[in-house]
């Protein structure tokens, strides 16, 4: 990794072009990138950057060109869609968020939304599939050293590989300090046992970000918990078989057990009893990267149904010209605008190095039901066709349905904005 740096952006530069001369014969701008120039405005701002904008036009291609036509395909078979994943690698959409000094583009949480919601326009399985290594990165980023970084963030950037985050347990989801996996201090190592569930890449993954207890229970969260990077091929590691899912089967879902994990203190991440503390950070730069896969899947249902709208004819005129079905329509524009500009405020402040986590929650809580909503409508409007695998929204309805529950349920989102609300109302009175 000492080569890390501009050999590294010249190699990753030179990828971009030779993948999208390939793909469409019209190459990135390699200055524009690996750009990660500080983009403070002195006031609102709705405009994309030139580099943005050619994020969004490359992503939206990957997705129309390579994506959609495979989706069909690994929904109904549950293969991992390895082919398409590495391409994206190639383009640099895999590990975008790591900082140019261990190899990657450094882009930021916006420019990642932005490339997201392209993506999970062609099927946000495979969306989640590319960019689920983020999750796992996110803590890594937030508290590792930095031999951790150049070790595990380096690898990603020189081979597809993949990483996974694992801190939900059959017993603990929303309630985190109900785990129950533990870590115990033997000498200059630790032991790790226990047994994850519903772990997004845990199937397929390189190394895992593991939430472990390391104090008695009853412990407060954020002195409970150690957080280590473990390697999957470390004995006693087990990966489960991938469940099958009602929607984004095209994501790696599985579960992963520990036992007798030996984990060398090197890979210990930040301090001892402060992993709750690092996992839940991680989230603050997530959660927007959930959300606009939200946006993308209702852009895709809004835009299927407006389409089908326009060329279905009943009592002898298309059915976008019945009032019943427009208003769907309008109400399915009014939710996704509004559902972008949140995810977008809540990026914008993780990359100004600002407090987050309000506008984080109510990005995932408003776009994925936004989402559910826009999926069940264009299945409305399809009618019997909707109703019918030929037609592309009923897998927009089975899909949508997870934007609800990973990355933390609606109603934990709601949790957290109530208690926002209430600290600031104490602190005017």
């Amino acid at each position: 990794h000492k080569q890390i740096g501009r050999s590294k952006k010249v190699e990753m530069a030179s990828k971009v072009l030779k993948v999208a001369r390939h793909l469409w014969r019209k190459p990135a701008s390699a200055a524009r990138l690996l750009s990660t120039t500080p983009r403070l405005s002195a006031g609102i701002n709705f405009e994309l950057t030139p580099e943005q904008k050619e994020y969004k036009e490359t992503a939206a291609k990957f997705a129309r060109e390579v994506i959609i036509p495979k989706a069909s395909h690994y929904d109904q078979t549950g293969e991992y869609p390895w082919d398409i994943l590495k391409q994206a690698w190639e383009l640099g959409f895999v590990n975008a968020g790591i900082p140019q000094e261990y190899g990657g583009l450094g882009l930021g949480v916006l420019d990642d939304c932005i490339i997201g919601e392209e993506l999970a326009y062609g099927c946000t399985g495979i969306m989640t599939a590319i960019v689920a290594n983020g999750l796992a990165e996110a803590p890594v980023l937030v508290a590792a050293n930095d031999a951790q970084k150049k070790k595990y963030l380096g690898r990603m950037t020189e081979e597809p590989l993949i990483a996974a985050y694992c801190v939900t347990e059959p017993g603990a989801g929303s309630d985190v300090n109900g785990i129950l996996t533990t870590a115990v201090k033997k000498g200059k190592e630790w032991v790790i046992n226990g047994s994850k569930m519903w772990i997004t890449n845990g199937g397929m993954a390189n190394w895992y970000f593991v939430l472990a207890r390391t104090a008695e229970m009853g412990t407060r969260p954020g002195e409970a918990f150690t957080a280590f990077i473990v390697d999957a091929d470390s004995p006693g590691v087990a990966k489960g078989r991938k469940e099958w899912n009602m929607g984004q089967r095209a994501s790696n879902t599985a579960g992963v057990s520990f036992e007798d994990v030996v984990v060398p203190e090197e890979n210990q991440l930040g301090e001892p009893g402060k992993g709750f503390i690092y996992a839940m950070n991680a989230f603050d730069k997530t959660r927007p990267a959930v959300a606009t896969g939200a946006v993308g899947l209702a852009q895709r249902a809004l835009d299927e149904a407006t389409k089908y709208s326009l060329e279905r004819k009943t009592f002898g005129k298309p059915i976008f010209h019945h009032q019943a079905v427009a208003f769907m329509l309008a109400d399915m524009a009014i939710g996704i605008e509004a559902s972008r500009l949140c995810v977008y405020r809540g990026a914008w402040d993780a990359d100004q190095g600002r407090n987050n986590t309000y506008f984080a929650s109510i990005s995932k809580a408003l776009a994925s039901e936004v989402a559910n909503k826009a999926a069940a409508d264009a299945v409305q409007i399809f009618g019997g066709a909707g109703y019918n695998q030929e037609y592309p929204v009923e897998k927009l309805m089975r899909d949508a349905k997870i934007f609800q529950i990973y990355e933390g349920t609606s109603q934990i989102q709601r949790v957290v904005i109530s208690r926002f609300l209430a600290d600031w109302m104490k602190a005017k009175m």
